[in-house]
């Protein structure tokens, strides 16, 4: 069994003149070093994340992104762009000395891993990659218009506030909502917005309930990135593989992604000649479905 309370070290770093990112030291000082990306963008990293690790074995860097967790300040998108993320995870290595480490992401994780891979191969021994999301406006029109084709209850409550001549644009509709002076229409569009993204992540439909301020940063920070295209040329990360293409990844996928479909995963696998491709086929997004969790586990107990 795994230990999960050996946290060693915890602390905040001031990255600007508004933000200060919470990080966590956890497992073997003297492991391997991991670092985890957590998904999004704005949710934050949760205890339950570190089940994933054997601690006697690796030395994990979790952090809340900015705005995001323990992060300060909280559900704050000011300053907060893929540029200014990538940059962070490159001054949080330096701040804990670290060489190089292999990065761990999934879903909006997988993207920023790919990302600070691209512009800091030297610095990385390699990734696993969970649920893949690319940045393209293609999945963020996928999730925002096309779900519904497979969780058509979830999305028409996702919309259901909406005015009619406004459905073409639901993104724009959320931004202001989100962005409102009037509280209560922020915490229940944060409900809405997390609801229908929670609902879709697993295998069986399930509404989760989450209440607004417990959903704020996720909602506001996803779409702040999502309204800007995630900062990224379009298709962006694709045409940049070139610049790790020499370093060996595992990508895990669920079948049923919904939120992440597996055409993706598989059309990064093919592009990265030293990846490992493995698809779990009773699965959807979650990171802690079964069999995700368990190839996880797997992969990260014969990755070094």
């Amino acid at each position: 069994m795994h230990s999960y309370d050996s946290t060693f070290d915890t602390g905040f770093i001031q990255v600007d003149t508004v933000h200060k990112i919470y990080y966590e030291q956890y497992g073997n000082p003297e492991g391997k070093p991991i670092l985890f990306l957590h998904g999004g963008p704005g949710a934050g990293c949760s205890s339950f994340q570190k089940r994933f690790f054997d601690c006697k074995k690796y030395r994990v860097i979790f952090f809340d992104q900015r705005g995001s967790g323990k992060s300060l300040p909280y559900a704050e998108t000011n300053k907060n762009t893929t540029k200014d993320l990538t940059e962070d995870i490159e001054l949080i290595r330096k701040f804990l000395k670290i060489k190089n480490w292999l990065i761990f992401g999934g879903s909006w994780g997988s993207t920023l891993a790919l990302l600070y891979g691209i512009k800091f191969p030297k610095n990385c021994s390699g990734f696993l990659l969970r649920g893949v999301f690319l940045g393209t406006k293609k999945e963020i029109d996928w999730f925002l218009y096309d779900m519904k084709k497979f969780f058509p209850e979830a999305h028409e409550k996702f919309v259901s506030k909406i005015p009619k001549t406004q459905k073409h644009d639901i993104l724009n509709w959320y931004k202001n909502k989100l962005n409102s002076k009037n509280k209560n229409s922020v915490l229940s569009a944060a409900k809405d917005w997390n609801e229908y993204e929670s609902s879709c992540s697993t295998l069986r439909y399930v509404v989760r309930r989450n209440s607004g301020s417990d959903s704020l940063a996720i909602a506001k920070i996803e779409n702040h990135y999502f309204v800007n295209n995630c900062f990224l040329k379009d298709n962006f990360i694709i045409n940049n593989l070139n610049k790790i293409k020499h370093l060996p990844s595992v990508i895990i996928q669920g079948r049923h992604d919904v939120i992440c479909p597996p055409f993706n995963a598989i059309r990064l696998s093919k592009l990265l000649p030293k990846s490992n491709l493995k698809i779990v086929e009773d699965a959807g997004h979650s990171a802690f479905e079964d069999g995700v969790f368990k190839e996880v586990l797997n992969s990260l107990n014969n990755i070094y």
